[in-house]
C-alpha cells in the first residue's frame, strides 16, 4: 500500500494501479535477483463473485536503468489473457480447484512474458500461456492452495522465474493514523490536537492493510541479466540498477453497448508509475500526481523541489509543537534536503555511509536502487540501512523492510546529518514511527520465491 490510491485518476482504475515494487538480491538464491510489482490494492478476500485478476487490456512492465540516465535499458513485459470454460454460469469456480488445469474453475487467467533490450527492441518471448493460480476463495473451493500456487511459478529457462497472481498484501502501515492530519498513536498525546481526542494517548499502530490481498507479478533473474558487462564488487557503480514499474493503457476507449465491454485502440500510454515507496503518496504534490504517473523516471528533475522542501517536514513540527525544533530551523532556513534527493533521486554514493553506495550518478529519477554486488543479510533488520543492514531499503526494498519508519525519520531530518553535519537531528527523528513492524502481518512471509505470504481466504477474512 506504499502506493495504493495515490493520485486522483489512478484511484479511479485499481486494475492498473501499481502498489509495491521490491528489488532485493534473493537470500535463497544470492546469484539472482528479485522483482516484485504488486497491484491492485486493497482486495477483500471474500471478494467474489468477480474475485480480482489482472487486467487483460493493461500493459504491466519493470524496467530496469543500468547506466543510470532514468531510462529502460532492459523491460519485462506482462499481458494476460482471462479465459471462461462455460459463459453460461456466474461462478467463479464451480467446484473444488485441485489444479490450474482443474475443470471446475471457470475463469482461468494466462499470461506472456517478453523482455526488451534498448530503445526500439522488438524484444524476446520468454514465456506464453504460462497459468495464473486461482484466488483463495476458501477450504471448499481451493483446498489446496499452497500447492496450487506452487505450481503457478514457472521456469522459462536461463535461471529465470516468474509468478503472477494474488498473493497477501506485505505492506504494512497505520493509514487511518497517517491520514488523520498525522496522527501517529505512539506519540498521539505530543499531538496539536490533543484534548480532542476521546483517546489521547501513546498506543501501538493499526494495520491498515492486514488481512488484505494483492496481485503480485514477480520475476526472478540472474544478476548477469541486469548489470552491465563487468560488473565486479560493491564499490562499482556497474553493480547498480534502478528499477521502476508501470503500467499502461491504450489512449482510446469505446463502450460497445451491445456486448456491456469497453473496447480500447490506439498507442499505449502510461497511467501509473513506481519506483521508491510512499514518494506520489506523500511526497508529490496533489495537482502533479496524476502528471508523475504519466512519465518517465528521466524526467523527474521537475519534481526536484518536492523532494528538496518536502511538504511533510514542513507539517511535523506543526503538527507536534515542541518536539522537532532542529527540523523547524532546517525547513525555516530553506536548506534544500540533499539526503533525501540523494536517497530518492540519485543513490548514495561512496564516502556517505563506510561500504555503501547505490549511486547510479548524476541524472535526477525516483528508482529503487539495489547494489546487486550487496550479499543478503544473515540476520535482516527491518530498517535497512537505518538498523545497519546495507541489504536493505534504500538499497532495494524487501518484503518485511519498514519503509514508513524509515522515511519517516529520514523526512524527519535523521538522516540530513550525513551530509550536513552540523546539523543535530532531534531526539525524536530516531523514535517516530507508525507503531508498526513485520509482526504486524497476518501472513508470515515466505523463504522461497514469491516471497509474500499465501493470500487470506474469503471464507476464514471476511474484511
Amino acid at each position: 500500500m506504499s502506493s495504493h490510491r495515490e493520485a486522483p485518476e489512478i484511484s479511479m482504475d485499481p486494475v492498473a494501479d501499481s502498489t509495491d515494487l521490491y528489488a532485493f538480491v534473493s537470500p535463497d538464491r544470492p546469484n539472482t535477483v528479485t522483482l516484485i510489482a504488486n497491484y491492485i490494492p486493497l482486495q477483500a478476500p471474500a471478494g467474489g463473485p468477480n474475485f480480482y485478476q489482472f487486467g487483460d487490456d493493461v500493459r504491466y512492465e519493470i524496467h530496469i536503468d543500468n547506466d543510470g540516465d532514468g531510462e529502460a535499458d532492459i523491460t519485462y513485459r506482462f499481458t494476460f489473457q482471462s479465459r471462461l470454460r462455460n459463459p453460461e454460469t456466474f461462478l467463479y469456480n464451480t467446484g473444488p480447484i485441485t489444479a490450474l488445469n482443474s475443470p471446475s474453475w471457470n475463469a482461468r487467467q494466462f499470461y506472456s512474458v517478453r523482455r526488451f533490450s534498448g530503445r526500439g527492441s522488438t524484444g524476446t518471448e520468454l514465456g506464453k500461456n504460462l497459468a495464473c493460480p486461482p484466488c483463495n476463495i476458501g477450504p471448499l473451493s481451493t483446498p489446496n492452495y499452497d500447492t496450487l500456487a506452487a505450481a503457478a511459478v514457472h521456469d522459462l529457462g536461463r535461471g529465470i522465474r516468474v509468478f503472477a497472481g494474488q498473493r497477501a498484501e506485505g505492506f504494512y502501515v497505520d493509514l487511518g493514523a497517517i491520514f488523520d492530519l498525522g496522527d501517529l498513536r505512539p506519540f498521539e498525546n505530543l499531538h496539536n490536537q490533543y484534548g480532542m481526542h476521546v483517546f489521547a494517548n501513546p498506543a501501538p499502530g493499526v494495520n491498515a492493510t492486514n488481512q488484505l490481498n494483492v496481485h503480485s507479478i514477480a520475476i526472478q533473474v540472474p544478476i548477469r541479466e541486469l548489470v552491465r558487462n563487468g560488473a565486479s564488487g560493491e564499490s562499482d557503480p556497474k553493480s547498480v540498477i534502478g528499477v521502476w514499474t508501470t503500467a499502461s493503457r491504450q489512449a482510446a476507449s469505446v463502450f460497445d453497448a451491445e456486448t456491456g465491454k469497453t473496447v480500447s485502440s490506439g498507442p499505449f500510454r502510461q497511467v501509473s508509475r513506481l519506483g521508491n515507496p510512499l514518494i506520489n503518496e506523500v511526497i508529490i504534490a496533489l495537482g502533479d500526481k496524476d502528471r508523475w504517473n504519466a512519465l518517465p523516471p528521466a524526467g523527474d528533475k521537475q519534481f526536484a523541489h518536492y523532494y528538496a522542501q518536502p511538504g511533510l517536514a514542513a507539517a511535523l513540527p506543526s503538527l507536534y509543537p515542541g518536539v522537532f525544533p532542529n527540523l523547524a530551523a532546517l525547513v525555516k532556513s530553506g536548506k534544500a534536503r540533499a539526503d533525501l534527493e540523494a536517497i530518492l533521486l540519485t543513490g548514495i554514493p561512496s564516502g556517505i555511509i563506510p561500504g555503501f553506495q547505490n549511486s547510479t550518478g548524476s541524472v535526477l529519477s525516483d528508482m529503487l536502487r539495489l547494489n546487486t554486488a550487496i550479499p543478503p543479510s544473515s540476520s535482516p533488520n527491518i530498517l535497512g540501512l537505518l538498523g545497519g543492514d546495507l541489504a536493505g531499503f534504500p538499497n532495494g526494498r524487501r518484503v518485511f523492510d519498514d519503509i514508513v519508519t524509515v522515511e519517516l525519520r529520514a523526512v524527519a531530518g535523521l538522516t540530513f546529518a550525513l551530509v550536513d553535519p552540523s546539523f543535530t537531528p532531534d531526539n525524536a527523528a530516531s523514535g517516530v514511527t507508525d507503531g508498526l513492524t513485520s509482526t504486524s502481518v497476518k501472513a508470515p512471509y515466505l523463504n522461497t520465491f514469491p516471497y509474500l505470504g499465501v493470500p487470506y481466504s474469503g471464507f476464514d477474512n471476511p474484511s
